[in-house]
């Protein structure tokens, strides 16, 4: 694991990390094998859940000798970096590397999964409780049946759940999703022609804002910024910090600035290519390199001194009263 440990590590185990389940979530997870392949390996798991099915996270290249190269610190800076909450401890043990019997069973439950929904659909519809079912997760080991569900309130379903579990005879436990979760699980391609961040990689949703779109000049309609989940697309977030950090660097709008044409203020800025519009004295508009032009201090009126200002004041009033009593 490195040189940096947690207190949770131990030096005679070793530890991967593993994304599992439908909302693709990613935590460390011990394990015994002596070798891990250098091809994308699928894993059987053991979480608090149950057994799962899971893939090996960053094996082409960052394991050696069994054990993954990156430390927890090297890990959790990507994560801090990346603005993502991640587990620090082990979420569970690998059991074993995947057989072909594992992923031909894992496929088996996805089929029956659709089944499960509609099911779950039904009860819902009998006991008129004003969900929407999304998506149901059927446990690798049996253990418990998820369903995933939308709803606008907070729904009692003890009598679905107890309806499900005499249908299914497995523990069955129901999740509240909003909008992007819906998107995560049910997400297929997006306009740029790729498979839904949220489905394919993101671990975790954060906020997007109107400010990002607007910083990187991505049009305001609607329809062309948010994705599948009709919220604003989730890849806004990717460049946020590089385009802040360019945009200090160049000067606000309206500021006087001198060029090898004159003087002039900026009119508007170009946040990746670091060019500055200037509109000189003479009403000529050119864009300049930020290197090229010179930033002026603008002018601040000097401040009068309290005589002065107690003069102006008491002049002020005489001649408000001089003007009264020529009124009467």
């Amino acid at each position: 694991m490195g040189k940096t440990e947690n207190k949770w590590q131990a030096r005679n185990k070793k530890y991967a990390l593993v994304r599992y389940g439908r909302m693709n979530s990613l935590a460390w997870f011990e394990h015994h094998e002596s070798k891990i392949p250098q091809t994308p390996t699928r894993v059987v798991i053991k979480t608090s859940k149950g057994l799962e099915l899971g893939h090996l996270v960053g094996q082409l290249n960052c394991c050696k000798h069994g054990s993954f190269k990156l430390n927890t610190e090297q890990v959790k800076e990507y994560f801090d970096v990346s603005r993502v909450d991640f587990p620090d401890k082990p979420m569970g043990k690998i059991v074993r590397l995947a057989s072909l019997e594992d992923i031909s069973e894992e496929s088996h439950l996805g089929k029956i999964s659709e089944e499960e929904i509609k099911c779950c659909r039904q009860f819902a519809k009998e006991f008129n409780l004003p969900m929407k079912v999304v998506a149901a997760e059927h446990i690798f080991g049996g253990e418990r049946l998820i369903f995933y569900f939308m709803s606008e309130n907070r729904i009692d379903f003890r009598d679905l759940v107890k309806k499900l579990a005499q249908e299914y005879q497995t523990r069955i436990e129901m999740r509240q999703i909003g909008s992007r979760d819906e998107a995560k699980l049910l997400g297929d391609y997006e306009t740029c022609g790729q498979e839904c961040c949220c489905r394919r990689f993101l671990k975790a949703l954060k906020p997007v804002n109107m400010r990002m779109a607007k910083m990187q000049k991505a049009t305001l309609d609607p329809s062309k910024i948010s994705g599948y989940c009709g919220r604003l697309k989730c890849c806004l977030r990717y460049e946020d910090v590089s385009y802040t950090k360019l945009k200090k660097q160049l000067p606000n709008r309206g500021v006087p600035v001198k060029t090898e044409h004159g003087k002039g203020k900026v009119k508007d800025l170009q946040i990746l290519t670091q060019l500055v519009l200037v509109e000189h004295e003479d009403g000529r508009r050119i864009a300049f390199p930020l290197e090229d032009i010179e930033i002026l201090a603008p002018s601040v009126p000097k401040k009068k001194s309290k005589k002065k200002q107690d003069a102006v004041s008491k002049d002020k009033t005489k001649s408000t009263v001089d003007a009264e009593n020529n009124k009467k």
